[in-house]
Formats: structure tokens, sequence, C-alpha cells
């Protein structure tokens, strides 16, 4: 039996580090195991279906939805909501959190007030801070990228049953 996989990402800066991420082999599951073996853009439950529920599946479908809102619907109409797992991995407050945590400024963040994005870029100094190159140039080194993921689970407070990228990684032997 196959599984199969959804992942859909919010933005630019999500879907470069889930691509960096993929390309490496360090998440539970490879670009292979994707529909259509590709990060989806579909925020919306109705056109999620309509696009790619429409083959028949032999398997459950398990959609990873990369987003920084804890409140963002995503409801599956009833002939698909018993066969498809949705699981929600928030990046809250945004994406741009992996960079003040790189950067060592998480204190100096929570002080300032701002945006993560806001931060970045009065801050920090990094223009492009949401785009798909940016983020893919300055986590590069997927040693910088996984020390990143590990801070910011450190330092944030993640409500109970909620995921995050960190918990998308293959364990480590």
């Amino acid at each position: 039996m196959e599984k199969y996989t959804a992942c859909i990402c919010e933005g630019g800066a999500e879907r470069a580090i889930l691509d960096l991420l993929l390309d490496d082999h360090r998440l539970i599951f490879e670009r292979e195991d994707l529909i259509e073996e590709e990060l989806l853009r579909c925020r919306n439950a109705k056109d999620f279906e309509r696009k790619h529920l429409q083959k028949a599946f032999s398997e459950k479908i398990t959609v990873y939805r990369i987003l920084d809102s804890r409140h963002e619907n995503f409801k599956l109409s009833k002939a698909y909501e018993q066969k498809v797992d949705v699981i929600n991995v928030v990046t809250a407050p945004e994406i741009e959190m992996l960079i003040i945590c790189n950067e060592g400024r998480y204190k100096e963040f929570k002080n300032s007030g701002e945006k993560p994005s806001v931060y970045c870029k009065s801050r920090l100094k990094y223009k492009n801070v949401k785009s798909y190159d940016f983020v893919r140039e300055y986590f590069s080194d997927m040693h910088i990228l996984l020390n990143a993921l590990h801070e910011y689970k450190r330092v944030s407070k993640i409500p109970k049953g909620e995921e995050t990228l960190w918990d998308l990684l293959k364990p480590v032997h």
C-alpha cells in the first residue's frame, strides 16, 4: 500500500526552508512521497479538494500545512474528512523567527515589540526576508538551518499538541 502525503506551504520563505530540508532528506517524508512530488500552495480546503483529491487514493492522505497562524480554518467536506489527516505545522509568529534565532537576537527581538519580519528588515538589515531566494541562500548551510530550527523550538512557547518544523525532521541516529 502506498502512503500519500501533501505538504502545503503558506509562502515563499516557508517553501524555501521545506525545499532545503527535502533536498537534504531531513524530513519524515521525501519529495517522492508528495502528491505531484512538490510542495503545494493552497490555503483553502475546497481548492485543495478540487485540485488534489479528485483522484482515487487507496490509503489515507496526510496533509501537512506549514503556516504561521494558529487560527486559520481548513475544513474539508464530509466526503473527505475521514480520508485525510490534516496536521498543522505552526511557525508562529512568523517564519522569520528562524533568522532571529540564528542571529542570536531572540531576547533583543522580544524586547523590541516588532513583528519578526519588521525586526529582520529594520534591525538586521535584511530587506528581502520573506523571499524564497533570500531564505534559501541564508539557510544554504544545513547545519545553520538545523540549529535555527532547534533554537526556535527551545525558546518558543509551543502549545501542547502543536507541531513545529523541528517535529517534521527525521530522528537522528
